[in-house]
């Protein structure tokens, strides 16, 4: 796979991977809002979120009706959708694009789950490698208990429920997860993932993302020429109100 980058794109793509409760997703919305803040062209995307296959996907969970293979084979469309209609146009024009997961946690969820590997990677063969992956390494019980603050449960598919490993969620939990990390970490130096401790507090995750992104990627080729226009709800009378900002999820 080549980067983005080494197929002179100018954009950049950035991704994110880790167990469920590593706390990746809560690490790119905050850099995604550094970005911003900084007036850097930026863009989000997230798995399993094409308006295409959404609707048929949550069914799908909900009713438990997807074998390994539907699984694999959902997900790969709604990657596609996404990067076709989306990742791909914004790297053209130039925006940082910020991906909360990539095609690796196919790589990894679906081989647990019993896909053969080179069936698997095949289904992804079209995408390009990120420009900097993080890879966010947490301890499993600091993920469990990340979940479970939360949510009460754990959701059928996330604790690999369907693979059968336990009667007991939490401890297929362990299994499951402990499997994917598995995966993570053999893939880890074959595509340059760069492994960030996750059992450290925010604060201090997020300062050593933002110092390898500005080490990474030159910003200045990333920032907007003009500042945004404000959204209509801040325009009253000719007047700029405040808003407040939302929350960290």
């Amino acid at each position: 796979m080549k980067t983005f980058a080494e197929l002179n794109f100018p954009g950049r793509l950035v991704a994110v991977e880790g167990l469920d409760g590593s706390g990746k997703s809560t690490q790119i919305y905050l850099l995604k809002r550094w970005l911003e803040a900084e007036g850097i062209k930026v863009y989000f995307s997230e798995w399993n979120s094409s308006e295409l296959v959404k609707s048929a996907t949550s069914k799908g969970k909900k009713r438990e009706l997807l074998t390994p293979t539907t699984f694999s084979l959902i997900h790969a469309t709604d990657f596609a959708d996404r990067y076709e209609r989306h990742l791909l146009p914004l790297l053209r024009a130039g925006y940082i694009v910020l991906c909360d997961r990539y095609v690796f946690t196919a790589f990894a969820r679906d081989v647990t789950r019993g896909c053969p590997p080179d069936w698997v990677r095949g289904l992804y063969n079209f995408a390009a490698q990120p420009d900097l992956t993080f890879f966010f390494k947490a301890d499993l019980e600091v993920s469990l208990n990340r979940i479970l603050e939360g949510r009460p449960k754990l959701k059928f598919f996330e604790a690999g429920m369907d693979l059968r490993l336990s009667s007991d969620p939490y401890e297929s939990f362990r299994i499951f997860q402990g499997r994917i990390l598995a995966q993570y970490m053999a893939m880890s130096e074959e595509f340059n993932f760069v492994v960030t401790d996750a059992n450290q507090n925010v604060e201090t995750q997020q300062v050593a993302v933002r110092k390898l992104v500005k080490e990474r990627l030159d910003l200045e080729r990333f920032r907007r020429r003009s500042p945004l226009p404000l959204p209509p709800a801040m325009h009253r009378n000719n007047k700029i109100e405040d808003i407040e900002e939302d929350s960290a999820a």
